[in-house]
């Protein structure tokens, strides 16, 4: 791995990285490229799994699945998938998976706002009041 300087150096190697051809506002193919094609079967067979089970890297592909679509979400997590192993590589320190709840835990206030409009369009009508603190009671 010390031939990389950084995981995103690795992932552009491996061309997992998201193309970005953009041109006077306007966005062209933002392809990735042709890679490794052994590498790429593999970090892409292993993100469909991985979205089959429960953990930060299914949370991920969902999230970028509703805006994306399917195949741009599997790529971004075979390069999630690929940056957690250059980690481990090179800190010799095994996986911690961060929870299902990540993006909820990190931003609480788009999640509740999410929640909130898909109960209303369910037909609720919602008030929110804060509930005591957990831990005090």
């Amino acid at each position: 791995m010390s031939v990389f300087p950084s995981s995103r150096h690795l992932a552009s190697w491996a061309k997992l990285s998201p193309g970005n051809n953009e041109s006077a506002g306007k966005r062209k193919s933002g392809s990735t490229g042709k890679g490794s094609p052994w590498l790429r079967s593999a970090l892409v067979e292993s993100a469909l799994a991985a979205t089959r089970t429960r953990g930060y890297l299914r949370a991920k592909y969902w999230r970028i699945r509703q805006r994306r679509g399917h195949q741009r979400a599997v790529i971004a997590v075979a390069h999630a998938i690929l940056e957690i192993s250059y980690h481990m590589f090179q800190s010799g320190e095994l996986y911690r998976d961060l929870g299902d709840d990540f993006f909820d835990r990190r931003d609480t206030e788009r999640a509740t706002q999410r929640h909130l409009r898909a109960l209303e369009r369910l037909g609720y009508r919602v008030t929110v009041e804060s509930a005591p603190d957990r831990e005090a009671a």
